[in-house]
This record gives C-alpha cells, structure tokens and sequence, in this order.
C-alpha cells in the first residue's frame, strides 16, 4: 500500500467556490477545480499512485514540518525545518470576485540558511479518469488540457524555471538562500481564451496574499461573538465559511468525499453537497455569531428550494450547491481509496430516500431566519404552509431517518421529533407575523406528536428514549430532543435518557452515535468511530440542564481531539484519529453552538442569574 498521510496532517484552504488539501509536508492531495463538487485535478489522498498531486517541498531528506494558519485568516502556512536552514510556505486561494478566474498561490520562502526545493505537479483530470495534454507557453507557464470532453484546461506559472516531462507533468528544482522566495500558480483559463495574458507573477502574488488577508480578517472582525474560546469558535466559523459558496449561499456539508468511515471499510461517502438538514444548524451558528449575511443568503437558496417544489413531498434531503437535485451515486473502481478504503463514491444515492426530519429542519431554519435575519412575505408563507400542512398529513410514515441508513424504513424518532419541530415553527411564525393558517389543527397535530414521542418512543427496559419505534435501540440523535425545545433539560424522562446515553454510548468526552453490537443495524457492515458532533450535542445538554463545570471539562478536552489546526472530520477513531469526511461542517456548527451556549451559562452562574438561556 502507498503512504498515507493522518487526515490530521492536512490543512484546508478555498476561495469560496471549491477547495484544496495541503499537507504538513508540502503536497497538494486535493483539489476539485473549479467548484466544490466538480471533478479532481489532485487526489492523491484517495489514490496516492493514481490521483495526482502538487508537490512543493525541501528536498532534505530529514525534514521536520509544522503548520498553522495566519490568525483570523484561511491563509496556510507550513514550516519546513532542517540542518541547512528554515523555510516557510504559505498557501491561499484567492476570493474569487466576478470574472477572476480559480487560482492557487504557493509561495516558499527562505527565512534562514539555504535550501534546495523541489517543485512536481502532477495533476490528474475528471477523478483520474482522463488523459491530459501539456503545452508550452511563451512566457515560461505551462498550459495543461484534460482529453475529456469538456476540454477543460489551467496553466501552471511561476517565477523559477520548470519544464515538462515524458508522463505530462512539471518539474522543477532550485536552491534558495535566506530572504530569497519562489512561487507559483495554477490558475483555470477559459478554453475559449487561447491568448493568454502574461502576468508579472511578483506583483499578483503579493496583491492576491494581501487581499486574501484582508478579506479573511475583515470578515473575522464583523463577528459579535467576543467570549471563551474565541479563536477556537472563529477558526471553526472560518471553516464554516470555506465550504460555503459566495455564488449560491449554501454550504456544503464537507471538503472531501470518500474518506472512509473505517479504514479498509465500505462507508464511504460523497459529502460535497448541501444538506437541508443541516440548514438550520448553519444558519444558527452563524447568526450566533453575527454573520448577517451569510445567514441571509443561505435562507434564499433554502427559498428557492421551497418554490421550486411543485410538491412539498418533492423535498430532497441535499442538493449541489447550485441548487439541482441530480445526484447520482456511482463508484471510481480505478481509485484504490484512503489507505486502501474501497468503494470510492461520487454522487449520493441518499439524495433520493424520504426523510421526514428534513422538514421540521427547514421550518426551523425559516423560523430563524423570519426571528433575527428579516421577514419573510406572505408569498412565501404560502410555500411555508404547504410544507407545514404535508407534514400533518404525513407525519406517522416510516423513513430512513437522520442517519441516512440503506436498509428498511422505519419510525425512527429523528423523523417523529423534527416533524414537531416543523408544527411548532410553523404555529410560531403564524402568530409573529399574523399570517392566516389552520392554527387549531396545527396545535393538535403537534401535541399529537408529543404524546407519541413521550409515549412510544420511551423504554422502562432502557430507561431512554430509543432510536425507533417498537425497539430498544440507543441513538444519540436523541440529544438534539432538548435543543430543539422540544423537551425541558429538567424532564425527568430526559434526565434519564442522559444517564442511560452515558453508561452505555459516552467514552469520556466521545460519543457514539449508536451500536451496531447493540441492535443498530443501517444496511452496511463494519464499525465506526464515535461522532464528534454527537459529542458537542451532549456537552451543550450538560450545559442547558446546569452541569456546568463537567460540560466546561469535556468540551476542553474534546477540543484537544482536534487537528493541530483545529480541524475536524466526521469522527474520532479509535486511536484518537480523525476520520470520516474531513473538515465536516456538522461537526463545526456543534462545536460552535456548544460554546456558544456554555460560555452563555457560565456567564450567568458568574453574575448570579439562571442558566440554560436559549437563543430561539
């Protein structure tokens, strides 16, 4: 098997249409050019011999590294230390405006003695499926064109000299002495543009670092957010913030697809999309932190998905982030995977499953929206109550719940609780902005819903709330139960369900979502690692039922479980290793919605009031 990085080992960069996986050695192992969900020209993180890459690194064998981020800033910065001396690569996609084309800047620099660089570019079109050609051009650049049939095409520039080689890749190699830089851009031209414009390449890489920090610190200072954890909660907003897009508004839900679950495993999945579900998730946390905009433009696009529906059973859980439905799941049999992870996936076949949680997800994000960003018209209430009144007639049916599992139907209480959810926003926007709607059987409906949750989904055996109707499964995704309000962190049902989740799903500060040991099943085998953002929900109760001092202690240490960027992916392995999708938006808006709320309470035990405030 080829050498594989920790996922750990990567930092993110992005110029809020796609994104870029830079490692702690210098290598460039992901990049979909030109949007997050389009196809790789490097992606040697999923196949280290076949995926291609871009290499910028000492050629000192015996090299030891560091990253970090410039502070309030998506700018990378990877040291490179060794016998002869230190160097410092900097790494960023310029914010790409209007008509700029895609480009990424990679600048190495000599802080100290001298050192010998090596440059390799070798990338590999449409996921490494097409050949590709290599041009010369005039003025020293190179002019890659992918075979395929969108002639899709960038060149490589920079200011040291490379040339191509017989397998159609660049090289190059030069020694730098202290103060000296070289860098270098890929940069995505218009096929129809054969006149290409030389660049003085000195001048746009420093006004591009200059302007991609003022940008990233610009926006870092409109945030409102000024308690604990500060750099921490921002670093996880700036995430947030490179998986969404300027053009759309939406946010896809990871950078990457197909980093296993499990290494070696099958649960391997394509993360590169918009989810409703996490809609509301996003647009809270960045309202929690006063991100005006970004909060108004993600509630557009889940407009527009709201009139484009010509029935409000058409509702699927993701979309691309431009807003088409068509997703289909297909398999990249000639990638061998992460460390050997196979099937690779694009595509999501979950796009098409009923989901009932999906709605009470995209009222509450309405709800939202409607309480603190603006108001929505009666027009659009109209859509709303559509919504509202298939949820009442809908509501007992089977799904596939929260999870997304790939075998039968069943009444999962995700499903149950989100459909209250939807009821309860519905009624609540209703009476904020006196719209007419059937509020009578709304509220009955919704207490319907209570009974049934606190009635069937209770186990005297388990002495919890279980996943689905009729078993006796433990789920975390009962956590979310009072976040949404729709349970008090005082109920004694909850309190148990707390104490219950503890004992058999909690290691310390890390939960599992569920057990397939214990009786989960979701149509895949193998296991899995415990889900980071499971264990924010469960700090953020401790935190709303009071516990203060032992959500402080968890949420520190959990934090510790993060790369040394501060980066997460969808779970924590059993040796403390991330793995999954990575960065994982979900995990990141928990993260900051835990802080959010803890820093809340510990302000209001400090100055003698009651804790457990809720923001909705």
């Amino acid at each position: 098997m080829a050498a594989y990085l920790p996922l750990e080992d990567y930092g993110l960069i992005g110029n809020l249409h796609t994104v870029a996986l830079v490692s702690n050695v210098g290598s460039l192992d992901y990049l979909p050019f030109t949007r997050f969900d389009s196809p790789t020209i490097f992606a040697a993180l999923l196949d280290a011999e076949r995926g291609g890459f871009w290499r910028l690194q000492p050629v000192d064998k015996e090299v030891r590294s560091k990253q970090l981020y410039l502070p309030d800033t998506g700018v990378l910065l990877t040291r490179f230390f060794t016998d002869e001396g230190i160097a410092e690569l900097t790494d960023f996609m310029p914010v790409k405006r209007y008509e700029q084309n895609c480009a990424v800047v990679r600048t190495i620099r000599v802080i100290k003695g001298h050192l010998e660089f090596r440059m390799q570019c070798a990338p590999r079109f449409d996921y490494a499926r097409t050949t590709h050609q290599v041009q010369p051009q005039p003025d020293g650049s190179l002019l890659f064109q992918s075979d395929g049939p969108n002639g899709f095409q960038f060149r490589l520039m920079g200011s040291h000299p490379f040339e191509a080689t017989e397998a159609g890749d660049a090289e190059g190699c030069w020694r730098l002495q202290a103060g000296e830089t070289a860098s270098f851009v890929i940069e995505a031209t218009p096929t129809n543009d054969p006149n290409f414009i030389a660049r003085d390449l000195g001048h746009y890489t420093e006004a591009a670092f200059q302007d991609t920090l003022r940008f990233w610190r610009d926006w870092v200072e409109s945030s409102t957010y000024i308690g604990r954890w500060r750099e921490t909660v921002l670093r996880s907003a700036i995430t947030l913030k490179l998986l969404t897009s300027l053009q759309y508004g939406s946010t896809v839900a990871a950078a990457t697809f197909s980093l296993p679950e499990t290494v070696g495993g099958v649960r391997n999945w394509d993360y590169r999309y918009t989810w409703i579900r996490d809609a509301a998730f996003t647009m809270y946390a960045f309202l929690r932190l006063g991100f005006m905009q970004e909060s108004k433009a993600f509630l557009r696009w889940i407009m527009d998905r709201c009139v484009q529906l010509a029935d409000a059973g058409d509702l699927q859980l993701m979309y691309a982030v431009d807003g088409t439905s068509d997703l289909p799941e297909q398999e990249l049999t000639h990638l061998s995977g992460y460390r050997d992870s196979r099937p690779v996936r694009i595509g999501n076949g979950a796009s098409q499953q009923f989901q009932l949680d999906i709605y009470g997800e995209l009222l509450d994000t309405i709800y939202l929206y409607n309480k603190y960003g603006g108001a929505i018209t009666y027009d659009f209430w109209q859509h709303v109550c559509r919504l509202v009144n298939y949820v009442a007639e809908n509501w007992r049916r089977a799904d596939h719940g929260i999870w997304e599992v790939r075998d039968e139907d069943r009444e999962f209480l995700s499903g149950k609780m989100m459909c209250w959810v939807a009821l309860d926003r519905g009624i609540r926007i209703a009476r904020d902005r006196s719209f007419p709607a059937p509020l009578v059987e709304w509220h009955r409906i919704r207490d319907e819903i209570y009974q049934e949750v606190y009635e069937h989904y209770w186990s005297e055996q388990r002495q919890s709330f279980v996943q689905a109707k009729g078993t006796q499964v433990l789920d975390a995704s009962v956590l979310l139960l009072p976040l949404i309000r729709m349970f008090s962190p005082a109920e004694p049902r909850w309190q148990a369900t707390m104490r219950t989740l503890e004992k058999e799903l909690l290691l310390d500060s890390l939960m599992f979502r569920y057990r397939a040991t214990d009786g989960a099943t979701d149509g895949l085998t193998g296991e899995e690692g415990t889900f980071t953002m499971c264990s924010f929900w469960y700090i953020e109760n401790l935190s709303r039922g009071g516990e203060l001092d032992k959500a402080r202690l968890l949420f520190e240490k959990l934090l510790g479980f993060a790369s040394p960027l501060g980066l997460y992916s969808e779970q924590i392995g059993p040796q403390g290793q991330q793995i999954g999708n990575y960065p994982q938006a979900f995990t990141h808006l928990a993260l900051i919605s835990a802080a959010f709320q803890l820093n809340r309470d510990l302000d209001a035990r400090h100055e003698g009031r009651a804790g457990g405030h809720q923001f909705v």
